[in-house]
């Protein structure tokens, strides 16, 4: 973990509140926006004013604000409540303060409170640094955007609390990442009575649905199996260390595979023709190909009808990496949950030909001039579909054999 990570982490837990949310192109002005600063929801209002505001007023306070690098801004908190406004905000950074600026988008910003009028902030830029964040504290992408709880997350629906305790309660270790991943589908959609055809319907809402499920069974899980060795003293120095990277590297484990294992339970609901983890040249071995690697590796078959797919939960850095998965085909899919990502590497991925695969909600969060050329997933879906209609039977049927 790096230096910058290990700070940020230690700022959170001694804060009196904290918050993270990833910085995207309205903070920037990359959509269009001319607002400035950084927005906040309503839901962390507590970081800026300890409280929600009243409609009908605005309101500010002066505050320091401590930047990685030892830079200070002398900011303000916002709100604008008077009119047709309801809305937070920071603002007052000085002049080209760096973070605002387009270079940023797709960062995680985390703002630690220390004393009333003073807090610190950092800016993860990395993939690495910010999924060892997240997963330190179990949150996943999506559960940004909020005030962060340092005990635990945990769902305020009773009843899929009730069937994360049921399905728990027979569990003394850890199930396989996919076992957990169907786990948290299963109960799910016995609350919420989702057959395949809602999956179908709606793929995009879905994928978060079981993420977050998934996120407070795992949480339950850990603290069932994990509450009897925290609870007492270790040894040494030595044993704490061993203890917390277990669960630090378990938590990584779980949430890197958990985007694709339901992106795998979408595609099937959908009756789509692919293989996982398939072998294509040198060992390449992208996160999915449609429709399987006998069509692959068969030079009869066109290669136009060959779809390749990445899966990552952030992809900053590591979208580079599906570049060379598959040489027969020119272009290569990437399913992300980034939000955002800065005009200068969506050019990059542009020219390189990767085209990007989001959830519909999150396609705001990109510069206003790409959204039109990024799919969701229910669009990426009837791509591949109509592809697989026109593909001779045969090949699909060997396949599901």
């Amino acid at each position: 973990m790096s230096e910058i990570t290990d700070i940020t982490i230690q700022a959170v837990k001694t804060s009196k509140t904290s918050f993270c949310r990833f910085i995207t192109g309205n903070d920037a002005g990359s959509t269009g926006s001319h607002q400035s600063g950084f927005y906040i929801p309503k839901c962390a209002a507590p970081l800026l004013f300890g409280k929600e505001c009243s409609r009908g007023e605005n309101q500010e306070k002066r505050v320091t604000i401590k930047w990685q690098n030892n830079i200070e801004t002398n900011s303000r908190f916002i709100y604008y409540g008077q009119g047709t406004r309801n809305e937070y905000r920071i603002t007052r950074f000085g002049k080209d303060f760096e973070f605002l600026m387009d270079k940023y988008v797709g960062s995680l910003l985390v703002i630690a409170e220390q004393e009333n009028d003073y807090y610190l902030a950092f800016v993860l830029e990395s993939d690495d640094d910010i999924e060892n964040f997240l997963s330190y504290f179990n949150l996943s992408t999506e559960q940004t955007n909020q005030l962060i709880n340092v005990e635990q997350f945990q769902s305020d629906d009773e009843k899929t609390k009730q069937a994360i305790a049921d399905a728990i309660n027979n569990l003394y270790e850890f199930p396989q990442t996919l076992e957990m991943g169907r786990m948290a589908q299963r109960i799910f959609n016995d609350i919420h009575k989702i057959t395949d055809n809602n999956v179908c319907d709606s793929p995009d809402t879905i994928l978060f649905d079981w993420r977050k499920v998934e996120s407070d069974l795992f949480f339950a899980l850990e603290d069932k199996l994990y509450r009897g060795i925290y609870s007492k003293p270790f040894a040494n120095c030595n044993d704490l260390m061993v203890f917390a990277n277990t669960v630090l590297n378990r938590r990584k484990s779980r949430a890197g595979k958990s985007l694709e294992h339901h992106l795998s339970a979408i595609f099937t609901a959908n009756g789509l023709v692919f293989e996982e983890q398939a072998n294509t040249e040198n060992n390449k071995m992208p996160d999915f190909l449609f429709p399987n690697s006998e069509c692959y590796h068969n030079f009869e078959f066109p290669a136009d009808d060959i779809t390749v797919l990445g899966a990552k939960t952030t992809c900053k850095d590591r979208w580079r990496q599906v570049i060379n998965e598959a040489d027969r085909v020119d272009i290569k899919y990437l399913c992300t949950l980034q939000q955002g990502i800065s005009r200068a590497q969506l050019k990059e991925m542009e020219d390189s030909n990767v085209k990007l695969v989001v959830p519909n909600s999150l396609i705001s969060s990109y510069p206003i001039e790409y959204r039109n050329k990024i799919s969701n997933i229910k669009t990426f879906i009837s791509m591949v579909k109509e592809k697989q209609n026109r593909i001779p039977k045969h090949f699909l049927i060997k396949n599901s054999l």
